[in-house]
């Protein structure tokens, strides 16, 4: 050991009793700081042991410059695998682990993620992540360094669940697929999406992990369906097979890396399928969730990775991919389903984005009706037509005059279930009315 590198040692270690053994530091390689261009990219892995080939490509978008693995638990498995063991030149390797969430204001810390080339992270426990890392110094320096510097940036296990838009949390422990599908508000099911990592092409994504040791595939359904009946949102997902990564370059094409044919390693993109209405039947505090929506209520793109890494996804539509197959996802009565399925719809999802538009655009109210009108609004543009549909798809009501609102008289209609359909700006919207 160099003179240089043992007084870095020592500095280190005394660094760490200053600041009470908020985290240990574990270095491999040169202690000085190399500026490089890093090549930039995302690496996620599903747990277990890693795939060497996603870890060389994660290793070479750092430009050779230096990696830091940063965890919450375990110590520096990775710091000779990642430095020496993979025939990738690195300048370092260095291993932080956080014994607190006070780590995350330690100035040395912070120094080493902002110097950072690649950043991993790794397995452990999910929530003590979201703890220390969301909200901090620390994912705020990740972000712009993303953003600015192009580093490469990983995780495996609770390292991969991190890494979406939207996120599991973990903070009441784990849940399974069962517990999810029977109540998708059971106080185990934790999502977020307050702003934590800002990873590109993962906006409105929620990754999961371990996806075939325990089978996880209906919980993550499950995170789907709260995200769209909560927020709106037009959720996706990604989710890896132990063994099993996808890399995602800066161009949005996700390669699927594993073991295929020797082992079955599947890496799985979850959407959720262009019909109008899309969201969920049923999705309620206590009861089994139901997201049919004619047997294809989530399409998945499956691609069973190998180690050339060329199967892949085109994350900039969804749609165009090399080397998978799809899939018709849906949950009856608390039951996930699969079946093999056809491509997504692009003109079919082009035509869903104009419905979500028009959502946002036009109002109903009251709804359910605590009188005999109903109100439809809409601000942006005229209204063109409107009818309305009993539940059994008889038309009762048609109105052709253009206008920004229209007023229907129900009072000579039962109670019950009524659709209206509103023709507006080259389009239309149907809408669920109870009376």
């Amino acid at each position: 050991m160099t003179k240089t590198l043992f007084s870095f040692f020592v500095i280190v270690l005394l660094h760490n009793i200053g600041v009470a053994q908020s985290y240990t530091s574990y270095f491999t390689g040169d202690v000085s700081d190399t500026v490089v261009s890093p090549l930039g990219g995302t690496c996620m892995m599903g747990g277990a042991t890693e795939n060497d080939d996603a870890m060389k490509w994660f290793l070479e978008r750092s430009g050779g410059g230096d990696v830091l693995v940063i965890r919450a638990s375990g110590s520096n498995g990775y710091n000779d695998y990642l430095y020496s063991e993979l025939g990738v030149s690195v300048n370092s390797v260095e291993t932080i682990v956080f014994h607190d969430g006070q780590a995350a204001l330690d100035s040395y810390v912070l120094e080493q993620i902002a110097n950072a080339e690649a950043i991993w992270m790794a397995g452990g426990n999910q929530w003590n992540y979201v703890d220390y890392w969301r909200d901090s110094q620390i994912s705020q320096i990740i972000n712009e360094n993303i953003a600015n510097k192009n580093i490469v940036i990983g995780g495996t296990s609770a390292g991969m669940a991190v890494l979406g838009g939207i996120y599991f949390t973990a903070q009441f422990g784990t849940i399974t697929s069962t517990t999810a599908l029977q109540n998708p508000y059971n106080n185990t099911l934790t999502i977020s999406r307050d702003s934590f990592f800002n990873v590109p092409f993962l906006q409105n994504t929620i990754t999961d992990t371990h996806y075939d040791d325990p089978d996880r595939r209906g919980r993550h359904v499950a995170f789907l369906a709260r995200a769209v009946k909560d927020w709106g949102v037009n959720a996706k997902g990604i989710a890896c097979d132990e063994y099993t990564s996808v890399c995602i370059d800066n161009d949005g094409k996700a390669y699927v890396f594993g073991n295929f044919p020797n082992s079955d390693d599947n890496v799985y993109f979850l959407q959720v399928n262009c019909f109008a209405p899309s969201e969920p039947e049923f999705c309620e505090a206590g009861y089994d969730l139901n997201w049919v929506r004619n047997d294809q209520a989530i399409k998945v793109y499956r691609i069973k990775g190998d180690a050339s890494g060329s199967k892949y996804l085109d994350l900039n539509n969804w749609e165009e991919g090399n080397g998978g197959i799809w899939e018709d996802w849906y949950v009856e009565d608390g039951t996930l389903n699969t079946n093999s399925g056809d491509p997504i719809d692009i003109v079919a999802c082009e035509f869903s984005s104009t419905q979500n538009i028009l959502e946002e655009q036009i109002e109903f109210f009251p709804n359910p009706l605590t009188d005999d009108f109903l109100q439809i609004k809409n601000e942006a543009h005229q209204i063109d037509r409107v009818e309305v549909f009993d539940a059994q798809g008889k038309k009762i009501f048609k109105g052709n005059k253009k206008q920004y609102i229209y007023k229907i008289d129900f009072s000579n209609f039962p109670s019950g279930v009524f659709f209206v359909k509103v023709f507006s700006n080259d389009s239309f919207l149907t809408k669920k009315i109870i009376r």
